[in-house]
């Protein structure tokens, strides 16, 4: 994120002796994209960030995934992963359910009410939509406060955990790379442009140093393998929220789909205009509450459109998605509508869209260029007979 912040305590010079008032040694690490070549920050540690005593093999969740063959559309029932009751014992790290995923992105989904370990993710970006719930995000910039309909974006190897205030309900993106704004959004310095639909005073990062004190600190790390992705269980030295200060352009934040400017025409506007964020071969839009077109003869709802060259998922995280109406589509629901099927509304939905001033809905796409696959939670929550109900058959 292209956006200097400078939080806590820093050397006036980089790369220079920086002591505390005993005359202390402050050490100094560059978190970077790229090697050296893209956005970075200087964080400065009271203690040696690389001081490791242990590590071991964290087994992960279920990975694996299978082909969505022979090619169909789904329908994933999200919010039957969960019971409610067990969210107290669940946490958003070891929690998560893989729901869909590629070599690009995984899809998951966690209700999660209890403190998680401390993690970095070492593949990629994570970039989590918060359906439901409020707590904090503690990490080694700071504290990051979330909430409903909160976007927390969380730059690749940044260590740290999940407290919630109650269950919350997290739709989880996880990159093999960085996630950011859309490159046309922005100047070429990097600046949010004035036909962006948020800017940077939308955008909050942590507000001050989060200093903790402990020995001997357990840290999951994901990372990647010869095979794939693994996991490791680091032990640490001292305790990682050591960070004095930093300041640079990396850094974790949030961003409140309230917050997302929806931009309208005459007649209906393209998936792009809906975009927030994109990742390595995959976008990420939102559609939220709207407008809709004033031509007089408009038709609000999508046309019917050919994914020719990704795959569309669409999780209805609010509201009343117009299109979808008697697919059995509701909140919590995922849609994948597969590269090679023609989709569009349900039958009687581009008829009875005719006349409607507005949109009461709310919900976050993700478009993928590479095929997705059903991870073990998409697998377990398919309704099976989705895919027919262009031709009238209903869901159960």
């Amino acid at each position: 994120m292209a956006y200097y912040r400078r939080v806590g305590e820093v050397p006036d010079t980089r790369h220079t002796a920086f002591r505390d008032e005993a005359g202390g040694f402050r050490y100094e690490e560059l978190m970077g994209e790229e090697g050296f070549s893209s956005d970075s920050s200087l964080l400065y540690h009271r203690t040696i960030p690389s001081a490791i005593t242990g590590s071991e093999i964290w087994h992960l969740p279920d990975q694996s995934t299978a082909p969505n063959h022979p090619l169909k559309p789904r329908h994933l029932r999200l919010h039957n992963l969960f019971d409610e009751a067990a969210a107290e014992a669940t946490d958003a790290v070891t929690g998560r359910r893989l729901v869909l995923g590629n070599a690009d992105v995984r899809l998951g989904y966690v209700v999660a009410a209890a403190v998680s370990p401390y993690y970095r993710d070492a593949v990629g970006d994570e970039c989590v939509y918060v359906e439901a719930g409020r707590g904090v995000v503690e990490t080694v910039f700071g504290e990051l406060p979330y909430r409903t309909g909160d976007f927390v974006v969380i730059p690749r190897a940044t260590t740290h955990r999940w407290v919630p205030d109650g269950p919350s309900r997290l739709y989880t993106i996880e990159g093999n790379g960085h996630i950011a704004p859309p490159e046309r959004y922005l100047s070429r310095y990097g600046q949010l442009l004035e036909h962006a639909p948020y800017c940077e005073r939308d955008l909050r990062g942590p507000g001050a140093p989060l200093l903790a004190a402990g020995t001997d600190v357990e840290v999951l790390v994901k990372h990647r393998g010869s095979r794939g992705i693994v996991g490791t269980r680091f032990r640490y030295a001292e305790h990682p929220f050591d960070v004095v200060g930093w300041d640079g352009c990396l850094y974790p934040y949030t961003f409140n789909v309230e917050n997302f400017m929806p931009i309208t025409g005459k007649v209906h506007q393209p998936p792009p205009v809906h975009q927030v964020f994109e990742g390595d071969n995959f976008v990420i839009c939102n559609f939220v509450p709207r407008k809709v077109d004033y031509h007089p003869l408009s038709v609000p709802v999508p046309y019917y459109h050919s994914n020719v060259d990704s795959d569309e998922v669409m999780f209805y995280a609010g509201g009343d998605y117009a299109a979808r109406k008697g697919s059995g589509i509701g909140v919590g629901s995922i849609s994948l509508h597969p590269g090679g099927h023609a989709h569009g509304p349900q039958p009687g939905a581009v008829e009875a869209s005719i006349g409607a001033e507005s949109f009461d809905e709310l919900a976050v796409m993700v478009d993928t260029f590479r095929p997705l696959e059903l991870g073990e939670g998409g697998t377990a929550v398919d309704d099976g007979v989705y895919a027919w109900a262009w031709a009238g058959r209903k869901a159960g």
